[in-house]
């Protein structure tokens, strides 16, 4: 238990996608003038980072790096199909991308609307596929500890963005220079909540 509460909390504060990695730029940056849509497309990364990776996972321990298939017999111990793995896991992300933007379209029009090409441009999110290749680096114990991490990654990067749409829509009634409006300004306050959020890099559990 401990070591699931700790993964989950570093993911959302110590490793944030955005403010550790600056992963999941684009979307972050695009997306996030209106503190709904942001909800949104957070919920959207947070649902298919935490349907990715515990797969990405079983296919990486079972299918993919150096002896996951002695499984099958002793004379497969010495396969190794890691060369695939950035493929199958941009396949698996792509397909949930796919089904979270039938979804959406179906009961969330005004959503779909909104968020426009972005939401299928969560299948090359980097922050959803850097998720999978951390999970790699990390070596987790077993798919729970993986689905754990990548829940708190997307909630992590949920916070990133509501938190910049909400600061956002406020600077919409700030008297701001006129070079620093818009991308300028929003790259400034990145930089400084990334600075905060290195308050919590010293965090044990």
């Amino acid at each position: 238990m401990e070591e699931l509460l700790s993964t989950f909390v570093r993911a959302i504060f110590v490793d944030n996608m955005v403010f550790a990695y600056y992963l999941g730029m684009c979307s972050y940056l695009a997306v996030s003038k209106n503190v709904s849509t942001a909800l949104g497309l957070g919920i959207a990364v947070t649902f298919i980072l935490v349907c990715t990776l515990p797969i990405n996972y079983m296919l990486e321990n079972y299918v993919l790096k150096e002896g996951a298939l002695s499984w099958l017999g002793p004379e497969y111990a010495g396969v190794n199909l890691s060369f695939l793995s950035l493929l199958l896991f941009i396949a698996i992300i792509a397909s949930f991308t796919q089904l979270v933007e039938m979804v959406v379209e179906r009961f969330a029009p005004a959503l779909y609307s909104s968020l426009g090409i972005f939401l299928p441009l969560i299948a090359v999110n980097c922050a959803i596929l850097g998720g999978s290749l951390f999970m790699q680096q990390k070596d987790f114990a077993n798919a729970g500890v993986a689905t754990v991490y990548g829940f708190g990654s997307g909630i992590g990067w949920l916070l990133a963005i509501v938190g910049m749409a909400a600061v956002r829509e406020k600077l919409a009634y700030s008297d701001i220079p006129k070079p620093l409006r818009g991308l300028g300004i929003t790259f400034i306050l990145t930089g400084l909540m990334g600075i905060g959020f290195m308050c919590f890099s010293g965090l044990k559990i």
